[in-house]
């Protein structure tokens, strides 16, 4: 049997395991290898990309920068959060502010440090992303709009250091890249929807604080469409394998999710929508996979 103290610090570890969400680490790292092997680097075999150091360097630092992220934004959001989320705060308070600063300032230098590995300019990328970072959290995601785009801007940056790690620019990459930039957009929406009792209480200039609920719908709405659109492009133009199938299930649930939107009057529904739109966003990394199905079956067989 665990001693109350072994089961204090065992707490504490999946408390700081909840406030880095790890799981989202997890599936950004495993995004990272993904693209590397199906859409950034097409020509390369995958023994070349899984083992290369550099490239893992990279993952290491984007994974770093993403967890002290959720630190800073959980330490200035810690107020709003008591009243958005009472029962993840209390799970997540076992861990006091001055142990979430003191593991922010590590995993920054840890980056910092891992990104120098690799050259001078990708540790200047990440210390500019932890800039980045912070002052979204300081002050950016209380201004209206400009908090979604810049959220919905940082979450993809880590992609980015290994889009530019290859130096391939086709343009396939930035229609994959505007359909994600589009699915969090609209995760950033209805998070604000989710969370409008307590951006009213703090003061946070969100669109459904300043416009309220129903002009936020329509631009949920709006986004929906454009999303649609750049998917049916991106699908009729550019060679994506069977990742068609993911794109085509994209578009049967985003009408359904628009239908479920305009019916949507309270936190609970707001919440299910911000999962269903967590999980689009997790499938398509690993519909990722679906782009060359033969290369994956060579690799399972």
């Amino acid at each position: 049997m665990l001693s109350r103290k072994n089961k204090l610090l065992l707490l504490k570890i999946f408390g700081l395991f909840a406030v880095v969400r790890g799981y989202n680490v997890m599936v950004l790292a495993l995004a990272q290898y993904l693209a590397a092997i199906y859409i950034f680097s097409p020509d390369l075999s995958v023994r070349q990309v899984l083992f290369d150091p550099k490239l893992f360097l990279l993952v290491v630092a984007s994974s770093l920068c993403i967890a002290s992220g959720y630190i800073i934004n959980s330490f200035y959001d810690a107020e709003k959060d008591l009243i958005n989320r009472p029962h993840r705060t209390a799970w997540e308070r076992l861990i006091s502010q001055r142990s979430r600063l003191l593991t922010y300032f590590s995993l920054n230098f840890l980056a910092v440090f891992v990104a120098v590995l690799v050259s001078f300019r990708a540790a200047v990328f990440f210390g500019a992303y932890i800039f980045g970072i912070w002052i979204y959290s300081v002050r950016l995601k209380k201004l209206t709009l400009i908090g979604n785009l810049v959220s919905a801007f940082l979450t993809i940056t880590p992609f980015f250091a290994v889009f530019v790690y290859y130096k391939n620019f086709q343009e396939v990459i930035f229609a994959h890249a505007t359909v994600l930039f589009l699915f969090l957009l609209m995760r950033e929406l209805t998070k604000d929807l989710e969370n409008l009792k307590g951006d009213l209480v703090k003061n946070y200039r969100t669109i459904p604080v300043v416009y309220g609920e129903q002009i936020s719908k329509a631009a949920f709405s709006i986004l929906s469409l454009v999303t649609i659109v750049v998917i049916f492009i991106l699908v009729n133009r550019f060679p994506i394998g069977y990742m068609y199938l993911y794109y085509y299930g994209c578009v049967a649930i985003l009408v359904l999710l628009l239908v479920f939107l305009w019916k949507s009057k309270s936190k609970i529904h707001y919440v299910l929508l911000h999962n269903l739109l967590k999980i689009i966003i997790v499938s398509g990394v690993f519909s990722i996979l679906l782009i060359d199905v033969d290369l994956l079956l060579r690799k399972i067989f």
